[in-house]
């Protein structure tokens, strides 16, 4: 082959090829794949992960209380007018230092022990935030696979709807069939093409939708519908909605967060309790504000057989004391109203916990109803499927034996086509039910990612 052909025929290669669907470039993404990347990129993940270590740095902010705190500073200024005061609550100085620690504080110890608990409750979240991104995105991978093989069957179908509509066309003009028949035939056209386009519409959604959750471009996700394991049969049916309300990290997180309320209430009476500090504090103090001057005490003394007043300069630059500092608030209505806030609180966490419960326990158990419900639907779609195929194929049969006429065909067609689509929607139906009761029961992340 010549050398310009060769390129002439290189252009049209690349051009075809860059031209192609980006779906048929693609590769098939397995759900598990799906699912590892979501947890890695979904931003819900994030969130969650910054929770928790916000639970545990209010942990380490208050433990960290009873370590002492050293203060470094300096109380320079210009010579002092007068007596010297002090500079911001400390006295002139070149240097000092400040320590301060919490000894014993009863209502410090009950906060706490509410923030561990406060750090378990965002753990709990995080956890349930994790099943959440799952449950996302297995549901979303699995529509998808939905709208793929209902968009590739309804094209197919599309092609015989046109030469349908084509061949009634001619009859038509031949004054064999009337125009409402040909109508129909528009009709049944038409409504193909709408299918595509909700199927075509609802994939693209779903296809940028996961893109934002794993992070792969939008063009390069199409699903593996083999890939999607079947959902386990759920052990202990009778016990499962008590389980899932005991189990389940949302009603969890509510019953811990309501025993951290609890100890914020205990804390918040506590602090009318005794409370001991420890403080220490140096400072170099400095000459030139005039400080000495007003610290040279006088004292009695013999001068040549008279007693007279005496002074000896004791001012000492380097000063540093020690100790302990009390407190006992025996009055305090502010914090006791504070209290009984708390109280407040803590008793409203106490019964959202409970409804928390109760509301994991019912929807558990509407959605076993809706599993087994779901579950005779997809039988009943699936015999009317078979019956709509069985019908098809009689139909084709008639016609080749001339019994039956384009009419009766395209009737079959679409008959079998509206059954198809409702065993697509029911199975899907069946399958967002089996996974919402996977997350009750904690047993989806096992099912998704094979742990």
């Amino acid at each position: 082959m010549k050398p310009s052909r060769r390129g002439v025929l290189f252009f049209f290669l690349s051009a075809a090829i860059i031209s192609l669907p980006h779906s048929l470039c693609a590769e098939p993404v397995s759900l598990k794949r799906v699912v590892e990347l979501a947890l890695s990129h979904a931003t819900g993940a994030a969130i969650a992960a910054a929770d928790e270590q916000h639970a545990a740095a209010s942990v380490r902010e208050l433990r960290n209380s009873y370590i002492p705190q050293l203060i470094l500073g300096a109380g320079l200024g210009p010579p002092s007018y007068g007596f010297p005061l002090s500079i911001e609550g400390q006295p002139p100085s070149l240097f000092n230092i400040n320590a301060q620690s919490t000894l014993l504080n009863w209502s410090l110890r009950e906060s706490l022990r509410a923030a561990k608990v406060e750090s378990t409750v965002a753990f709990l979240k995080s956890k349930d935030e994790r099943n959440q991104i799952i449950q996302d995105a297995a549901l979303s991978y699995a529509e998808l696979a939905k709208w793929e093989q209902r968009l590739a069957r309804l094209r197919e179908t599309q092609a015989d709807a046109n030469k349908m509509e084509a061949a009634v066309a001619e009859r038509v003009k031949e004054g064999i069939d009337t125009e409402i028949d040909g109508t129909r035939a528009r009709l049944s056209a038409a409504r193909i093409r709408l299918r595509i386009a909700e199927a075509q519409g609802s994939a693209d959604v779903l296809r940028e939708h996961l893109s934002k959750l794993t992070g792969i471009p939008a063009a390069n996700i199409q699903t593996d519908p083999d890939s999607i394991p079947a959902a386990p049969a759920p052990a202990n049916v009778e016990e499962a909605p008590k389980t899932a309300a005991d189990t389940s990290p949302s009603a969890q997180a509510a019953v811990e967060h309501a025993r951290a309320q609890y100890l914020r209430a205990q804390a918040e009476h506590k602090a009318m309790w005794p409370s001991f500090d420890f403080a220490a504090q140096y400072a170099l103090l400095s000459q030139f504000s005039n400080f000495q001057n007003y610290y040279i005490p006088s004292k009695p003394c013999i001068v040549g057989g008279v007693s007279v007043l005496c002074t000896t300069n004791t001012f000492q630059q380097n000063n540093a004391s020690v100790g302990i500092s009390i407190r006992f608030p025996f009055l305090n209505f502010s914090q006791r109203a504070r209290a009984q806030a708390a109280d407040a609180e803590a008793l409203k966490a106490t019964k959202q916990a409970e409804a928390t419960k109760n509301q994991v326990s019912e929807e558990t158990l509407r959605l076993q109803r809706s599993v087994a419900q779901f579950d005779a639907a997809r039988d009943v779609a699936q015999l009317e499927a078979e019956i709509a195929q069985k019908n098809l194929s009689a139909v084709q049969t008639k016609m080749d034996s001339g019994s039956a006429n384009l009419h009766d065909l395209d009737d079959a067609r679409s008959q079998l086509s509206e059954r198809l689509i409702t065993l697509q929607d029911v199975t899907f139906e069946l399958e967002r039910a089996q996974l919402g009761l996977l997350r009750s029961t904690g047993d989806l992340e096992k099912w998704a990612l094979g742990k």
